[in-house]
């Protein structure tokens, strides 16, 4: 019997184990012990497997020769020449055979589901190509592992795996160029402050490898190039910021960010990083503003830094980002975008209206209710069509007026909504011709967001039929 026990006071020690060409036996033919064999198969083991039946892929792999079979009842001499064993069958008694017989013969053993049998555990792992991260909690809360698992499957991005290739592809010439420890770690850390990891995330993979060999040539003096990335902060709400906006958050040491960005999305990002604040406002020169937030991007691109400018919604959607990204690529600064959640779409989900439901909507226009160029009111009236209309809580009266003397229906439903996704979200509901007098009535305010068209008939029924409650009045015209 095994002396290991739940409540010992010392931790297990990680180890990462080279099993190529290694034997290891796998007692049990389920769906547990395919999963098992097929790990073991990734890292090159010889698999044996004793059971009497076998679940469908573990039967294919038995069948092509790629794992050997075992039958009939469990026995000692099956362990001769093993290196490793793995407990899996439906059978705890079995399985508790097994592990003693294995742990007889000092051969680690892990049975499944049976941590005071087991001499070592099988962790929750996070893999991106040689990069492995372990979970463990010694057999004593595995769903907590997977938890903490998936919190780092959301953590790590998918380019490591091409960092990892990378570095492996090059060990022998980084050991031969940088042979004393302390200039290795040197470059190495200036490496992955640099561009690599950067273009890596893009999928420039031709570039990684020129940026990597520059870094080598020039070695761990080189300077680090700066960057901007333009980052949609989506509707406000941080849980709808993307998994690849929260880790260039983290990695940023400059954040420029709009005036709607709120705390809540600016917590997430690294604590040292330099926050400014450029968000444009009522009587202020736009243009002006605009212009100074590009000297900043280009001032500390230039200084080396990784430039977050961090915009609420997708920044290519009225928003500045197009201008933005034009005077990037006049300056020569490297950049990429990872566009965000825009209000429209989580304004329509806060409401629960489909923009694009195929019984009454053919299409969806978004629209600026404010900007340089004239709306064109008769392309707008299109009745098939669902309007989705920004920065229009100032602009109602002009909005239906023009609306209805262009053709669309003044009973055209309507609902706007206010701070969508945020705690104070309100959402009003009208018909076209009532909707500026109710929001003026209910002080419907910035930042908002209006639906017009067929589809905005079920934001009321919708939100009355929702399980928790809804911030703010839920109106209807009579």
């Amino acid at each position: 019997m095994s002396s290991y026990s739940q409540s010992r006071p010392t931790p297990l020690l990680p180890l990462f184990i080279d099993l190529r060409g290694r034997t290891v036996l796998v007692v049990g033919g389920g769906g547990v012990a395919r999963r098992k064999v097929g790990m073991l198969l990734e890292a090159g083991a010889r698999v044996t497997v004793a059971a009497t039946t076998a679940e469908p892929t573990l039967r294919k792999w038995i069948d092509s020769g790629r794992v050997r079979r075992l039958d009939g009842a469990f026995d000692a001499t099956w362990l001769d020449d093993v290196w490793l064993v793995i407990a899996a069958s439906r059978d705890q008694a079995l399985n508790r055979s097994v592990a003693d017989a294995a742990q007889a013969r000092r051969i680690f053993v892990n049975a499944v589901d049976d941590a005071e049998a087991s001499s070592f555990h099988v962790p929750a792992r996070v893999r991106r190509g040689h990069l492995q991260v372990a979970v463990s909690t010694g057999g004593t809360a595995p769903v907590l592992a997977q938890r903490v698992r998936e919190r780092l499957e959301a953590e790590l991005d998918e380019s490591l795996s091409g960092l990892t290739h990378l570095l492996a592809r090059e060990r022998a010439r980084i050991r031969w160029r940088f042979p004393q420890t302390g200039r290795r770690r040197r470059f190495f850390q200036s490496l992955l402050d640099g561009d690599v990891p950067r273009l890596l995330r893009t999928r420039d993979h031709a570039g990684a490898q020129i940026a990597f060999d520059l870094a080598f040539n020039d070695g761990a003096s080189a300077p680090r190039n700066g960057s901007v990335t333009l980052v949609g902060a989506g509707p406000g709400d941080p849980g709808l910021l993307t998994l690849k906006a929260l880790r260039v958050l983290q990695d940023a040491d400059v954040i420029v960010h709009d005036r709607l960005v709120g705390p809540d999305i600016l917590d997430l990002a690294r604590r040292d990083a330099e926050r400014i604040d450029v968000g444009k406002r009522v009587g202020e020169d736009h243009d002006a503003t605009q212009a100074r937030i590009h000297a900043l991007l280009l001032q500390h691109a230039r200084a080396g830094r990784h430039v977050v400018r961090l915009q609420g919604g997708d920044p290519l959607v009225f928003g500045r980002g197009g201008e933005e990204l034009e005077f990037l690529r006049a300056h020569a600064i490297p950049h990429e975008v990872i566009p965000g959640i825009t209000a429209a779409l989580a304004c329509a989900a806060a409401a629960g209206v489909a923009l694009t439901d195929r019984r009454h909507a053919h299409g969806v226009t978004l629209l600026a209710a404010r900007g340089n160029a004239p709306i064109d009111y008769r392309g707008a009236a299109a009745s098939d069509h669902t309007l989705a209309v920004y920065m229009g809580a100032g602009e109602l009266p002009l909005l239906s007026q023009e609306l209805v003397r262009h053709g669309r229906a003044a009973s055209t439903p309507c609902v706007a909504v206010e701070n969508g996704s945020l705690p104070n979200q309100r959402l009003l509901a009208s018909t076209l011709a009532e909707l500026a007098t109710l929001a003026h009535e209910h002080s419907i305010r910035a930042p908002a967001l209006v639906i017009i068209g067929e589809v905005a008939a079920h934001a009321v029924q919708a939100a009355r039929c929702r399980s928790h409650a809804i911030d703010g009045a839920i109106t209807r015209a009579a």
